[in-house]
């Protein structure tokens, strides 16, 4: 692929950004410098994605279990997002860049919230590509917060059990605004989605890729996609 956009290019990509510590640590630096490189390849990527057909991209910035990993590690990474945030919100909204994020909120501080919601309310009217980030995010986390908001509308007499079926969690997901991706990469050589969009990737497309996030370039992810391009998706159908 070049500069136009693939035939079969997917519209939603949800993206696993794996390997930033140990690309750190193969260059004998801290790991928070390997989330620095990453953060400047998120840039590169979703520059990417008009040229290349992707409307959608979705990217795991930091899950619900990341909370584990040491203080200073996630001390670093909270501020590193602050100043991502503070740092492209004017150049994101210029390059007509629409921007999300889903995951729940009440354990980030009010700074990075505030930075946040500015964020989204500045590119709510952009019609570029739809960058949707995951923080504080997990899949299991997400389906448990939305069926307690549908419980709550089964009790309030709002909703009708009976008429409760796969078409009415998606609407409580924080993913509602979304079509469900159809590729899901992971990169660092790993081969698992660690909780990642969970419902919404029942029928995605997978590509699990050895290179660490901080060395995925742009003709790397030109060349997966290419890959999904001779993909024959049939959704549990046969082809007649």
């Amino acid at each position: 692929m070049t500069s136009s956009p693939e035939h079969n290019a997917p519209c939603h990509v949800a993206i696993i950004m794996d390997g930033n510590g140990r690309w750190a640590q193969q260059k004998g630096r801290p790991r928070l410098i390997g989330h620095h490189a990453g953060a400047k390849r998120v840039q590169e990527i979703v520059e990417a994605c008009p040229d290349l057909g992707v409307k959608y991209l979705t990217i795991f910035a930091f899950s619900t279990e990341n909370w584990k990993r040491t203080q200073s590690e996630v001390g670093g990474l909270m501020r590193l997002f602050k100043r991502f945030i503070s740092a492209k919100t004017q150049e994101l909204h210029q390059k007509n860049v629409r921007v999300r994020f889903i995951g729940d909120r009440v354990r980030l501080d009010d700074r990075l919230t505030d930075l946040m919601d500015t964020l989204e309310l500045l590119t709510a009217d952009n019609t570029g590509t739809h960058l949707t980030i995951a923080l504080n995010y997990g899949g299991r986390d997400e389906v448990a917060r939305a069926t307690k908001r549908l419980a709550y509308d089964v009790a309030a007499g709002k909703l009708d059990p009976k008429s409760i079926d796969d078409e009415t969690l998606p609407k409580y997901l924080d993913t509602i605004y979304l079509p469900d991706p159809d590729l899901v990469i992971r990169t660092s050589g790993e081969a698992r989605i660690s909780n990642f969009l969970l419902w919404q990737s029942a029928y995605a497309e997978y590509e699990f890729i050895d290179t660490l996030w901080p060395d995925f370039t742009r003709a790397e992810f030109e060349k997966v996609l290419s890959r999904f391009g001779r993909r024959d998706r049939r959704f549990g159908a046969v082809k007649a």
